[in-house]
This record gives C-alpha cells, sequence and structure tokens, in this order.
C-alpha cells in the first residue's frame, strides 16, 4: 500500500470554496476509482491558506495507472481542473509507507494533527522503529491514526496523524504524555535522530471519509 499526501497552498480567502468544489464537484467526477480517498482536511493552525487530501493507493505502479486514466477523465480535467486552478499557489506531493497501520478514529467531529519530521539522512526507519515500540506507551492516552515514512517528495521525513476531541482535549493530553518517564526516555533516545519538526492543526471537510 503506497499513501499519497497532496497539499495545496492557496491564494488567501479561497480555502473553503477549493474544499467545496472538491467536496461537491471533484467526488462526483472521481469518486474512489482512480485512488481512495483517506481523508481532506483545511489548515487550521500552522501553514495557513491550504487544504491537505490524503489517497491510497495498492502500490505505485497502481497510481501510476489510475493517474493517467484520471488525467484522460474529460470531465476532470474540463470541470474540475479549472474551478480549482486559479486559487492555488503551491502543490506538494509526498509518496509515503505506513510503518503503522491506518485506525479511523472510533467517533466523528475531531481536530486532526499532522506532525511531520525531518531526519538526519538515513535515521528516519531508525527513528520509526523507535515511535513503533513506545507506542503501546503513547496509545494510553490516546490512539494514532496512521504513521509513515516519506518514500519521496521530502527525503528522510516521517509523518503521524492524531485525532482529538477538541483543541482542548489534545492540549490536555499531550500535558499528561509528556510527563511520562516512558515517554521521556523515548524523547531522550529519538531526539538527536531529529533535524526539524512541524505540526499543523487540521479540520475535515464535510466530503472526508476521517472526521
Amino acid at each position: 500500500m503506497i499513501y499519497e499526501l497532496r497539499t495545496y497552498t492557496l491564494r488567501p480567502g479561497s480555502q473553503a470554496t477549493v474544499a467545496r468544489t472538491a467536496g461537491d464537484l471533484g467526488r462526483a467526477i472521481r469518486g474512489d476509482d482512480y485512488g481512495k480517498l483517506e481523508g481532506y482536511w483545511l489548515s487550521e493552525i500552522g501553514p495557513l491558506n491550504q487544504v491537505l487530501h490524503l489517497w491510497s493507493f495498492e502500490s505505485l505502479d497502481e497510481r501510476t495507472r489510475l493517474r493517467t486514466a484520471l488525467a484522460a477523465n474529460a470531465d476532470w480535467t474540463g470541470k474540475y481542473v479549472p474551478a480549482i486552478r486559479p486559487h492555488l499557489v503551491r502543490q506538494e506531493v509526498r509518496l509515503m509507507h505506513a510503518f503503522l497501520p491506518m485506525q479511523p478514529p472510533a467517533t466523528t467531529g475531531n481536530v486532526y494533527e499532522l506532525r511531520s519530521y525531518r531526519t538526519f539522512p538515513t535515521r528516519a526507519r531508525d527513528w520509526a522503529r523507535l515511535f513503533t515500540s513506545i507506542m503501546p506507551v503513547r496509545e494510553e492516552y490516546s490512539r494514532n491514526v496512521c504513521a509513515w515514512v516519506t518514500e519521496s517528495g521530502q527525503p528522510n521525513e516521517v509523518s503521524h496523524l492524531w485525532a482529538y476531541p477538541s483543541l482542548d482535549a489534545r492540549a490536555e493530553t499531550r500535558g499528561r504524555v509528556v510527563q511520562d518517564p516512558r515517554w521521556q526516555a523515548f524523547l531522550a533516545e529519538s531526539g538527536p535522530m531529529l533535524e526539524e519538526m512541524h505540526s499543523t492543526i487540521l479540520l475535515p471537510a464535510a466530503h472526508s471519509p476521517l472526521r
């Protein structure tokens, strides 16, 4: 399984329009026939004026085949793409492999946090192994949605996605986690592998499967 995370930076004020167009027009044309939509979000805290959408494919070859077919879809190229193109400033694509499986939250109405860490060269998979080993401790506080190693787009990167009932719940959870000696030991061992850390708070769009 390969995951594709597409991040679109938009002209100010167009975020809601692009998300609505993706839900009303894009989904009607594309559905899950050209890759499965896992989630679609609007950035709330962190980089602003962005939408992020996560797709899954059986393989890289399958992604190539399906995206080639999508590019040949006249409704996609003639209706959807022209509707969103004027709002786009920048597009970024990450192709990722999950090292922790996708676990959709049991409830809806969540806020999401995407954390992306750039490791020193060759250390991404070492960090992922440590993170996997500490996950039973971390999930005593809240469940992970998924975690990935980036294969292309951003080398030496790991990303992990979390869902919380609210921003207050996120702050309370993270405050308790950091006091756990087992988590502190993980931070002490894994921290020297990291060069950069980024966090984005995301709100799911109306058509997002992960809500």
